[in-house]
């Protein structure tokens, strides 16, 4: 089955970088989206960058011109350039990927089992 491993989260200063990773890996035919949400403790988990299509990526409103989303597709890779991080990204990180994969016949979607990123002097 496919699965979808997080690394790269950590313990950074405010103004620092992280750059997380989601690799994908099973039996995939085709990948729709690759993307990242977060989830803060008594938050909902919000959409911070949607993987770019034909070029084109979508940022939440907070992490725009921080933060950039890029796809190795030879990899079944997703990456999230995190930089001028702020106390309040302090969040778990889930990757998300919508794929088909061999036996099946519609789009499925699969969440990693997140990364914590910490942001705190």
């Amino acid at each position: 089955q496919v699965q979808l491993v997080e690394s790269g989260g950590g313990l950074v200063q405010p103004g620092g970088s992280l750059r997380l990773s989601c690799a994908a890996s099973g039996s995939i035919s085709s990948i729709n989206s690759m993307d990242w949400y977060r989830q803060a403790p008594g938050n909902q988990r919000e959409l911070v960058a949607r993987g770019p299509s034909r070029g084109v990526a979508n940022y939440a409103d907070s992490v725009k011109g921080r933060f950039t989303i890029s796809r190795d597709s030879a990899k079944n890779t997703v990456y999230l350039q995190m930089n001028s991080l702020k106390p309040e990204d302090t969040a778990i990180y889930y990757c998300y990927a919508s794929l088909l994969t061999y036996d099946s016949r519609g789009y499925t979607p699969y969440w990693g089992q997140g990364t914590q990123v910490t942001v705190s002097s």
